[in-house]
């Protein structure tokens, strides 16, 4: 029996009442404080701070921006899946747990 994987979490740019969140990069803002947290093992080195960490990526989905946020996080450090959480929460943003479903024959997530 394999484990099972670990849910994701989407905080969606759009709060309870139903305006879109300002400002306009706030995923991008939120995923780029979340880089440095990574999993054991990843490689490190001059550049490996460049990009987003594989649990937490902004995305757009159906035209709405997003951060999916991957429960691995939690494992690896409990005050950025809480800062990330609280992030949603103060914000009256909307979540959702979800996944992302592969592209058909690809076995790649959606592109934005």
């Amino acid at each position: 029996m394999s484990p099972a994987k670990p849910r994701e979490v989407f905080i969606q740019g759009v709060t309870t009442d139903g305006r879109i969140f300002r400002p306009s990069d706030w995923a991008e803002r939120l995923a780029g404080a979340m880089s440095c947290f990574r999993p054991e093992g990843s490689v490190g080195g001059i550049g490996a701070f460049i990009g987003y960490s594989p649990y937490c990526v902004p995305r757009v989905i159906n035209g709405i921006k997003c951060v999916i946020v991957n429960e691995a996080l939690r494992d690896v450090e409990l005050m950025a899946w809480d800062f990330v959480m609280n992030f949603a929460r103060d914000n009256h943003l909307q979540v959702a747990d979800a996944c992302l479903l592969p592209e058909p024959g690809t076995g790649k997530p959606p592109k934005d």
